[in-house]
């Protein structure tokens, strides 16, 4: 059994099916329980060191500052979170470089919600986020999506 997650919850995100698919297949390929395909070979394989949840320090209204898949320096700005008069906001910091790997998209967080998810790898960070990069071109330019979702490049 593969218990896989992605996406938002409640969701049915077209871009994680879509890789998690790609990936299930790949597994399964693998395994030689699918014959193997004349597909290019993957990115090359890049494990986290460890991830890290930021959470917030308060409640209030989020605004984000980076995206899924960015990379970040230690100690960047994240987010900023207002309070709900917008009088006080505080800044949401990096505790260390790495990759953005989930994050909260409701605009309201309270006191200790996990926002941002980075994971921090042993190779050099651009390098990790070429490698993300191009898993997200070969998930978006597989032919299979565009017809099962219609998502591709235009």
């Amino acid at each position: 059994m593969i218990t896989y997650e992605a996406g938002e919850a409640l969701r049915l995100e077209q871009f994680a099916v879509a890789a998690g698919v790609k990936g299930v297949k790949r597994v399964m390929r693998h395994l030689g329980m699918l014959r193997s395909s004349r597909i290019k070979p993957a990115a090359g394989c890049v494990l986290a060191r460890a991830t890290r949840w930021v959470r917030a320090d308060s409640d209030g209204l989020l605004r984000s500052h980076v995206s899924l898949g960015q990379r970040v320096s230690r100690g960047q700005v994240l987010a900023n979170i207002s309070d709900p008069t917008g009088r006080a906001e505080i800044q949401v910091i990096a505790p260390q470089g790495g990759i953005v790997i989930g994050q909260q998209t409701l605009p309201l967080v309270n006191e200790g919600d996990a926002i941002f998810h980075i994971a921090f790898f042993e190779e050099p960070d651009r390098l990790v986020a070429r490698q993300v990069e191009t898993y997200l071109d070969d998930v978006m330019d597989d032919p299979a999506n565009e017809l099962k979702w219609g998502i591709g490049k235009a």
